[in-house]
């Protein structure tokens, strides 16, 4: 298959579709990817979310997650047969476009060649996501999709079962968060807590000690929790600017603070979630 001159279309397998105008309505679940309060409105109440890059999309696949399409340009087509195979055997259609049209149509350059509009599970019960978990993060209020991203790209390598966000936290799935965990948004268990802080008094029911990252006059330590940990624990993280709210500390079992040094009084919430992490993993009985 060819992939220069677009003035024919190339020769395409069974179930892809050459798209030459980015305004189709048939494509519109890819309109203005960049338009961040436009897209997590529209995702949830569409049923989708979209993934973005070939790994992405496998561990999307591996997950169990459905297909809704797929947008290609066409180098990859012949790249990845077998994601064409698949979105055809679940009937989704695959669409394929030159790059300068895919940049129309998403707002973004498709460096990564693929794209996939998946269909969005339904969530979970919390206690269903926490049930035979360990070490649980709580993510309160973090707006910003990097950050919630690398927090579950820590979470899935440095031991924490699974993962729950309040209902003002920013989307999991939104494309963004997906591509900067990696994908680890399908491996490590989630769902929304709510309502919250109430939620801290649930958790409490169901055997955990929480314990609230946070700058307070009583907090302790991270060493002193690393050196005793519980069996089951739920670490609460804060907003990027104000941290977590005082309910939330005022109800929380623990207040945990990282020692810094360097007149530095705090880290990026996703700095401190892999420093906590690490420090409150589960150890091996021995």
């Amino acid at each position: 298959m060819t992939t220069q001159g677009y003035d024919d279309p190339p020769a395409l397998p069974a179930g892809c579709t050459w798209v030459q105008d980015p305004r189709e309505e048939r494509l519109r679940d890819y309109f203005s990817l960049t338009d961040v309060a436009l897209r997590r409105v529209v995702e949830p109440e569409r049923g989708l979310y979209m993934a973005e890059s070939e790994k992405v999309i496998r561990r999307a696949l591996a997950a169990g997650h459905r297909l809704r399409s797929l947008l290609m340009t066409p180098r990859w087509v012949d790249e990845w047969p077998d994601l064409v195979a698949t979105a055809t055997a679940q009937g989704a259609p695959v669409y394929v476009a030159a790059p300068q049209v895919a940049e129309q149509l998403t707002g973004f350059h498709l460096h990564r060649g693929v794209l996939a509009a998946v269909h969005r599970p339904q969530l979970p019960s919390v206690d269903d996501v926490v049930a035979g978990a360990r070490r649980v993060a709580v993510l309160e209020d973090i707006v910003d999709h990097t950050n919630v991203g690398a927090i579950f790209r820590s979470a899935a390598a440095l031991g924490v079962d699974a993962v729950l966000v309040t209902p003002r936290c920013a989307d999991p799935l939104y494309r963004r968060s997906v591509r900067v965990s990696m994908g680890t948004v399908f491996q490590v268990p989630w769902t929304r807590v709510d309502p919250w802080p109430d939620g801290v008094g649930r958790l409490r029911d169901l055997g955990f000690t929480v314990a609230a990252l946070a700058l307070a006059d009583d907090a302790v330590s991270l060493a002193d929790l690393e050196t005793s940990p519980p069996e089951r624990l739920a670490l609460v993280l804060g907003t990027e600017g104000d941290g977590l709210s005082s309910r939330t500390v005022e109800a929380a079992d623990v207040v945990v603070r990282i020692p810094m040094g360097g007149d530095v009084d705090s880290l990026n919430v996703a700095a401190a979630s892999a420093v906590a992490f690490w420090a409150v993993r589960p150890r091996e009985r021995g």
